[in-house]
């Protein structure tokens, strides 16, 4: 197996010539075959162990094991300790979870503080085989059934191509010791069910299924590629990114043969899961949404609007001093008094000064709020109205900003200016008021 490793290394992970590695070896056999490999060979090599504190003492033994064996031969270690049950009751995540967070997080530390190049874990073919009948029992899409990756990042997996067998068959060939987790025999895990009764039986009707295992993995990676070029290309054609939200235009959607599967590829990186409420979108009405964790969908008229979640305080205000030049939160608004006006814009109005009333406000629109519209001769109108003519979308809506003198509406901003503080013959202070 050394051989056939060195081999593997040489025509996959060449690139790990010359680097400083981390071997993360939690003292079980694969890791300790891992690292008792990577001894044999020209590589600077330390460890990195965690101790989750899952198993009592059995986790304690562990962190001295690994300990003991470092010291013995001269390699650097790492260790650190998790209170993990602790942390997955905080964040309401299952222990597996937490653990593979916690764990993930202080090797990318390690990377960083300790100056390694890449950190490795001793997942093989079998565990490969586990994550993707367990990612089909819970009826994952096609990326589930790819595999585990031979890289993420800067964590490698150098043991991917290799079988249980090869690693229990080095392990006794050279005298390797390990530690074996007690929780490893236990069915409580859906892993160690899959592990201990589906895979044998899998072997048993096929003595080569990891062999066939890993071909039809081979065809699912190449169809992931062609998915995800259809996905960027189909993406140019339907989306309109502006800033941080994007708009998906839905005539040129639900044109497409399988439009859900198109949204469930571009929509998936940012938490959704409720997809049977995302699907029901494009047939709603408008004013309809889905959050996830971080983000909320929005079918407005002829788009689904994605936009990251911006909880408006209705509350929020902002004062201006009759001196002030420029604002600049929310909004970049600039003040500055003329002599004539040019024309007005939804982006630059020119207003009588001695008409307002400082300090303004800047402010949310409210329900209930009217204004005098410019050039409408003094009739109000409801802001809600405004809005609707204009067709706005709920995120535009929430978005919008008014200006105000006292209790009157100067300006919506980007929109329009209120009739009450124009430019008249008898002016004397124009004060330009600028959207940037």
């Amino acid at each position: 197996m050394l051989q056939k490793f060195q081999n593997h290394l040489l025509h996959n992970f060449q690139f790990l010539s010359g680097k400083k590695i981390l071997l993360a070896t939690s003292g079980g056999k694969d890791s300790m075959v891992m690292l008792h490999l990577f001894q044999q060979l020209d590589y600077e090599i330390g460890i990195a162990h965690c101790n989750f504190q899952l198993r009592e003492m059995e986790s304690f033994e562990d962190q001295n094991f690994i300990q003991e064996y470092a010291a013995a031969n001269d390699i650097p270690v790492f260790i650190t300790q998790f209170d993990t049950k602790a942390f997955a009751e905080d964040y309401k995540v299952s222990t597996q979870v937490a653990a593979r967070e916690l764990r993930y997080n202080w090797f990318y530390e390690l990377l960083e503080t300790e100056k390694f190049d890449y950190i490795l874990t001793a997942h093989h073919a079998d565990d490969n085989l586990e994550t993707f009948l367990i990612n089909l029992s819970r009826g994952t899409g096609l990326e589930g059934l790819t595999g585990i990756p031979e890289q993420n990042d800067r964590v490698i997996r150098p043991l991917l191509a290799f079988s249980q067998e090869e690693m229990e068959e080095y392990a006794r060939i050279n005298n390797i010791k390990w530690r074996e987790d007690s929780s490893n025999a236990s069915d409580k895990y859906l892993r160690n069910k899959i592990r201990h009764h589906l895979v044998p039986m899998l072997k048993e009707l096929n003595p080569n299924f990891l062999s066939s295992f890993h071909k039809t993995q081979t065809y699912l990676q190449e169809a992931q590629v062609m998915v995800e070029d259809a996905s960027i290309m189909i993406y140019q054609q339907v989306a309109k990114q502006e800033d941080d939200t994007i708009y998906f235009d839905l005539n040129k959607l639900i044109k497409l043969p399988n439009y859900k599967s198109y949204l469930h590829q571009w929509l998936k990186e940012f938490g959704f899961s409720a997809w049977d409420d995302i699907y029901d979108l494009v047939e709603s009405q408008s004013g309809k949404y889905v959050f996830s964790p971080e983000y909320r969908l929005l079918k407005d008229r002829d788009s689904l609007i994605l936009s990251p979640i911006n909880f408006v305080n209705e509350k929020e205000e902002y004062s201006i001093d009759e001196n002030q030049k420029e604002v600049n939160i929310p909004l970049n608004l600039l003040f500055c008094k003329v002599a004539d006006i040019s024309l007005t814009t939804n982006s630059a109005i020119f207003v009588d000064a001695d008409k307002l009333q400082f300090p303004l406000v800047l402010r949310h629109w409210n329900e209930g709020d009217s204004f005098q519209p410019f050039g409408m001769n003094g009739k109000s109108k409801k802001v809600s109205k405004l809005f609707k003519d204009e067709k706005l979308s709920l995120l535009e809506k929430e978005n919008s900003w008014l200006l105000c003198s006292n209790e009157d509406i100067v300006w919506i901003i980007g929109l329009r200016q209120d009739e009450r503080f124009r430019i008249e013959n008898t002016t004397k202070n124009i004060l330009k008021i600028q959207l940037e």
